[in-house]
């Protein structure tokens, strides 16, 4: 199962209670207050791990909370801090605070952190109220609470090639045929609902990371299919091939056009991206058939390929690959 988008609450550790307490031990006359200050409330931390991919534990636990801290102790000892949470995302995570509307972090390196909700601070103890004028005050103060927050936690695969088409174009055919990816196809028209990850092997250390994202519709920008939630995807890849089926319904021009104006309707800068253009499916077409009337309308590169036969498919890689290394 893959989740990308999940609210979480999240509220730090509140901080523990000072002390009321005075030296009482043989031989010291006039001991004096020595009350300890309480220990501060443990901190909620998001933190990049690498082996993760979805966000799938966050949606079972969507309440987080940080350990309190300790009361103050006698001989001016400070009680123990409040253990803090770590909740462990993967690459890609994008942190929003829900109430104030806005984003706290873009967290895409491995070991990354980010404090969202940090303790309260520990009440002082009787100690620190001593004065010339009151030598043995009673006074203590209670622990502040801990901060809380309600998050968007949102995650945008991270990827070096994006695979973008209407449904029913052969994407995930073509990451099978490419990598160890398993996404789901069939003889009969559907669309892959979740994005997934495979690895394509050029050769011994020579690979980079592609993923197959859902078909786009008409609208997908308005939020149509799911389309605003798959296209925050493509804002993560180094570059994009856009797959067209040659042999289906749709004119493959037609369909590429489409595919960028909604693009440019949910971000233009998406438009800025490199991007290959594969003619899928042409095992399917007859030999009197002509492919030469489709023109990009840009400088991209042209690729006939068939991702079940295999036809096409090696050289389309080698030069994704040549592509992603000028970019790196």
């Amino acid at each position: 199962m893959f989740i990308d988008r999940v609210q979480i609450e999240v509220t730090g550790g509140s901080g523990g209670k000072g002390c009321v307490s005075f030296r009482r031990e043989k031989f010291v006359p006039r001991g004096g207050p020595d009350g300890g200050g309480g220990g501060g409330g443990g901190d909620v931390i998001i933190r990049v791990d690498d082996q993760m991919r979805t966000l799938l534990d966050l949606r079972y636990r969507r309440s987080y909370k940080a350990g309190n801290g300790r009361p103050g102790q006698g001989s001016r000892k400070t009680g123990k801090g409040g253990s803090s949470t770590v909740i462990r995302v993967p690459p890609g995570t994008v942190v929003q605070d829900l109430d104030k509307s806005e984003q706290l972090a873009d967290l895409t390196k491995p070991g990354e952190e980010l404090i969202v909700a940090r303790g309260g601070k520990g009440g002082k103890g009787n100690y620190a109220y001593r004065t010339a004028v009151d030598q043995a005050p009673r006074k203590s103060t209670e622990g502040e609470p801990g901060e809380g927050r309600r998050l968007l936690i949102t995650l945008k695969l991270i990827a070096d090639v994006g695979l973008v088409g209407l449904p029913n174009a052969g994407k995930s055919t073509l990451l099978r045929a490419v990598s160890e990816a398993h996404p789901v196809v069939a003889p009969y028209p559907f669309s892959t609902v979740t994005p997934v990850l495979g690895i394509v092997q050029i050769d011994i250390g020579a690979s980079f990371c592609m993923v197959d994202i859902p078909g786009l519709i008409e609208g997908a920008h308005d939020g149509k299919g799911l389309g605003i939630q798959f296209l925050q995807h493509i804002e993560r890849c180094r570059m994009l091939l856009f797959l067209l089926d040659v042999a289906g319904e749709d004119d493959p021009g037609e369909a590429y056009d489409q595919l960028l104006e909604e693009m440019r309707l949910y971000s233009p800068a998406l438009l800025e991206k490199p991007r290959v253009v594969a003619l899928n499916k042409v095992d399917l077409l007859s030999g009197s058939e002509d492919l030469t009337e489709f023109t990009p309308t840009s400088q991209e590169r042209i690729y006939r390929i068939s991702a079940v036969t295999g036809e096409g498919v090696r050289p389309l890689v080698q030069d994704l690959y040549s592509s992603i290394e000028d970019l790196r």
